[in-house]
């Protein structure tokens, strides 16, 4: 029997961040660690520490480079961690989200997170959408990621 799922932990941001990253939906290792990206094989935070360099703790990372971290989805039936079995998905209100902060783009890692965010949400903001770092995209190489990737430190480092 399928059960909604709702998000279970908040989105990682303070008053200064200037881009969001937004995932779909945490996977089943996120959801027990309580924090984003959380499963070893998942590529995200080794493509992160290429870009701004390894600073001992994912949050602190993000807030010394003022990066949110969010999902597009606040709730929905998935099976197990699979994008492709998301269904009565609920979107986060990111707009509000943004009204808090200095974001000026948001970013979405993979197609499906980008799917559901051009779908639903109604933000102004420039959208890049990025390939997914999983383990199940393994076609995609690290060093690729990290090239793909390298927008959100050029679009951090702009002038305000």
């Amino acid at each position: 029997m399928s059960e909604i799922l709702v998000h279970p932990f908040p989105p990682l941001y303070d008053e200064y961040s200037k881009v969001l990253i937004l995932g779909s939906f945490p996977s089943v290792v996120s959801r027990q660690r309580n924090f984003y990206y959380a499963n070893p094989q998942n590529r995200f935070w080794r493509v992160m520490r290429e870009l701004f360099g390894d600073y001992g703790d994912p949050e602190r990372l993000c807030h010394e480079n003022h990066i949110a971290l969010w999902d597009v989805i606040a709730s929905c039936v998935i099976d197990g961690s699979s994008d492709a079995s998301i269904r009565e998905a609920k979107v986060n209100d990111i707009a509000k989200l943004v009204e808090k902060t200095r974001i000026r783009a948001v970013f979405t890692t993979g197609s499906k997170a980008s799917r559901l965010y051009e779908k639903y949400v109604a933000c102004e903001l420039p959208h890049y959408s990025l390939p997914s770092t999983s383990g199940a995209n393994a076609r995609m190489r690290m060093d690729e990621l990290v090239e793909r990737y390298a927008v959100i430190r050029k679009v951090i480092c702009e002038k305000d």
